[in-house]
This record gives structure tokens, sequence and C-alpha cells, in this order.
């Protein structure tokens, strides 16, 4: 599909919802979780993508995005998902740590509301920021969802393991 400067919403049927995919048509501008689909429906090969690159994600068959991304923010917003990019996959990293990886090691609270302001759920992997402590804090989709994602992900290294393979293999 050509690539055009105006957004688009597309809608997936997903689990007891609807994923939410809003896109240019060259690449993906948010991703999030709705209990009710939207008035548009305007689907793309990117969006299309994205919520066949997420479904695998969820089937344990894919540990890492390679759908075009254009999120929105302030530059330190773009370097706090940066950071988050860097985080490998079943691994978690401290508000701290992320804060320091983008430049601004006191910052760790502005680092949080990044996270929390995150348009590409799931694709930018706020869910494996933890507090200090090692305690889930904070998650737009609540502590379960933060929970249940960071478990299965281990599931997911645990059955690469039993398999044999290694994330780059994947």
């Amino acid at each position: 599909m050509e690539k055009t400067s105006a957004s688009a919403t597309a809608c997936y049927p997903f689990g007891h919802g609807y994923l939410i995919v809003t896109h240019d048509g060259g690449a993906v501008a948010g991703i999030k979780l709705a209990a009710a689909p939207p008035g548009e429906d305007r689907r793309s090969a990117v969006s299309d993508s994205a919520a066949a690159q997420i479904r695998e994600y969820f089937a344990l068959t894919r540990s890492a995005f390679d759908f075009p991304m254009r999120p929105q923010g302030t530059a330190f917003q773009m370097k706090v998902r940066a950071a988050l990019l860097d985080i490998p996959y079943g691994q978690t990293r401290t508000y701290a740590q992320i804060a320091a990886s983008a430049g601004s090691p006191r910052a760790r609270r502005a680092a949080g509301q990044a996270c929390r302001n995150n348009p590409l759920w799931l694709a930018v992997p706020c869910h494996r920021v933890i507090g200090g402590n090692g305690a889930l804090t904070g998650y737009g989709g609540g502590l379960e969802m933060k929970r249940a994602l960071l478990e299965l992900e281990q599931e997911g290294l645990r059955r690469m393991r039993a398999l044999g393979q290694t994330l780059q293999e994947q």
C-alpha cells in the first residue's frame, strides 16, 4: 500500500476484545487493546503485519517485532523507547537503568512517564521495566497484564531452550 500522511485505524478481533493499530500505510504509530471496535477499520499491509506478529508473539513463535514503527514523542521519550527496544526478550530493566540508557540517570520518574505514554503497546516493551526493588510497578494495561506478559516471555524462553534455539534463531 502506498504511504500516506493521514493516519488510519485498523481493527482486529483479539482475545476477548480488539487489537487497534493506528498507521499511516507505511508504518505503525500506535497499538492498543480495546473492548469495543472503533467505527473505522482501514487496514494496510503494515497493520496486517503488526497484527500477525503480535499473534505470533502470543503463540510463542516470535520474540521481537520487525514491522515498521513511527512513534511520536519528545526527544527524551524517543530515547526511552530506544532503550526499551534494547531490553532482550524475557529480561527486565529498572526505571533507573532505562533513564541512564536514555542519557538522564536521575530521571527515573520521567522514564516511567515515558513508558506510561508509550503508544506502541507490546512492540516497544515497557512491560519489561520494573521498580528498583524488583517489584512490578505501573503499567498502562494493569499489573496483571504486565505479570502475564513477563510470564509468557519466560515460557517462550523455556520452549526455545527445550528446542535448542536461541533468540537469534527465532
